[in-house]
């Protein structure tokens, strides 16, 4: 296709990816109103928060090979129809359980967006250039959206009801619709076969069990459930492993994971997602609780994230034009790390500065690993499984930050804990709790409380230098596989 239009359409692909995103963490400011409104109990707030998340998790993997059987475009095309629509519903959901209904519908169809975006932009972009620019400019998106989308809600939820959280998609979907058919072009695969309806249940089951028990390591004070859950998750998670091995046209081709670089990357992809849910989710936190910010400035203190990916995957194609690709992703995770590292030293006057700069450095040096990291996972696949590849770098991305949340956020947890000595739980309790005691008292309380968060953040903070470090020795100790048929690497790649 023309180049001109080939960008065009990269521009009309933009709004699903950057709305998908958003939708993760945009109803994170709206859930007090909205659950006053419908009178939600605590379970039910649980489920209209989690529901998404965990189908967009649990159908990625379906959705990206199905593209590339039925069409990418005709796939996209569906999954926007589907999300205009139950935006709708869940804007003017009357009860909580509709609006959980809704939510979950909404993460079937944004799960057909997320791939088929990434997909297609393999087919519009074959100059290896542009194609890398197109996937920096798409992951800015991606990995920005989620940092964005409570600074929007913040923004919404002042002028209007919360409703118009989820009524933001709408046109952007209605354009999609209008446009897509005249400036995205049709692929799909020659050689599809049937779709496998037992992988399909098997990959859907082990996601939504392994996502589950990970978010309820969190908010569990006895984890055995959460443990039994992750257990049950990884059998069911083996058994569609074997079985996708057998099959001749597997819903996921993991043979691919033999390309020893797409393999690196994509554990990247998943520990970096670890790193930076889990830091994000305590300087969320540490905004608010311990240094005092409403919710909207917390927001808007937390948006320089991201932005510090927005700029770090737009600088990706011209750092890899003056480096090999594994020396520029493996700086930026240094960056990352000497910018986690700033967060173990926060504390006193200069905490603001340094939560914004280690929050920015931090996401600014993930910025070429998501562009060119990403790029290299879908090149280094034939155009017709491109999708199957898409699906394994979205699914190691809402792994890792599930991942993330749950595993600092318990060990965060256990700091805080063992700093009160097991006379509080969490930082919010301590703050209703010292509401109910004599002044001093509850000042000594919460000074107690928020130094135990603090250094439950320097730890955190600690975790994310180990794991960024550790990641760009593996970048950096990349080695080519043998080219195989299945997952040639790209004329001209450099690794």
């Amino acid at each position: 296709m023309r180049v001109n239009r080939a960008w065009l359409g990269l521009a009309v692909l933009m709004l699903p990816t950057l709305l998908v995103a958003m939708d993760m963490t945009a109803l994170l400011l709206a859930l007090p109103q909205l659950s006053a409104d419908l009178g939600a109990t605590n379970v039910e707030q649980l489920w209209i928060s989690d529901s998404y998340g965990f189908m967009v998790a649990g159908m990625v993997i379906t959705m990206g090979t199905l593209g590339d059987r039925i069409g990418r475009r005709r796939l996209l095309m569906i999954g926007a129809a589907a999300f205009a629509v139950l935006s709708v519903v869940a804007a003017f959901a009357a009860s909580p359980l509709l609006l959980i209904v809704a939510r979950a519908l909404l993460g079937i169809a944004g799960a057909t967006l997320a791939p088929s975006t990434l997909a297609l932009i393999t087919n519009m972009f074959r100059d290896e250039r542009q194609r890398g620019q197109a996937i920096a400019i798409w992951a800015t998106c991606q990995f920005t959206g989620g940092a964005l989308g409570p600074v929007l809600a913040g923004f919404l939820l002042q002028h209007f009801w919360w409703g118009s959280v989820f009524l933001v998609a709408v046109p952007a979907m209605a354009l999609l619709l209008l446009t897509g058919p005249v400036l995205l072009p049709e692929f799909r695969s020659d050689q599809a076969g049937r779709l496998d309806l037992a992988s399909v249940g098997l990959s859907l089951v082990a996601v939504l069990l392994m996502v589950y028990g990970l978010k309820q390591l969190t908010v569990e004070s006895v984890p055995v459930v959460p443990a039994v859950t992750l257990v049950v998750g990884a059998v069911v998670g083996s058994l569609f492993v074997r079985r996708q091995l057998r099959l001749e046209t597997p819903l996921l081709d993991l043979r691919l994971l033999r390309n020893r670089p797409l393999t690196a990357v994509i554990v990247a992809l998943v520990f970096a997602g670890i790193a930076m849910a889990g830091t994000g989710l305590l300087v969320t936190q540490y905004l608010q609780s311990v240094l005092d910010f409403s919710p909207v400035a917390s927001a808007v203190l937390f948006a320089p994230m991201g932005l510090g990916v927005a700029v770090g995957t737009m600088a990706a194609p011209a750092l890899a034009r003056r480096m090999k690709q594994t020396t520029a992703i493996a700086g930026g995770l240094v960056g990352s790390a000497l910018g986690s590292l700033l967060l173990v030293a926060v504390d006193g006057p200069s905490a603001l500065p340094l939560v914004m700069i280690g929050i920015t450095v931090l996401a600014l040096g993930t910025g070429p690993l998501f562009a060119l990291g990403t790029g290299l996972v879908v090149g280094s696949v034939p155009p017709e499984r491109a999708g199957s590849a898409a699906s394994m770098s979205e699914t190691g991305n809402y792994f890792g930050g599930s991942l993330g949340f749950a595993l600092l956020g318990v060990v965060a947890a256990v700091v805080y804990r063992s700093r009160m000595g097991g006379t509080s739980d969490s930082l919010a309790g301590a703050v209703a709790a010292s509401r109910h005691l004599p002044a001093s008292q509850g000042a000594e309380l919460l000074h107690a409380a928020r130094e135990a968060f603090t250094a439950g953040l320097h730890v955190t903070g600690g975790v994310a230098v180990v794991i960024f470090a550790g990641m760009a020795v593996l970048v950096l100790a990349m080695r080519p596989a043998t080219r195989a048929a299945s997952a040639p690497l790209p004329e001209g790649a450099r690794s």
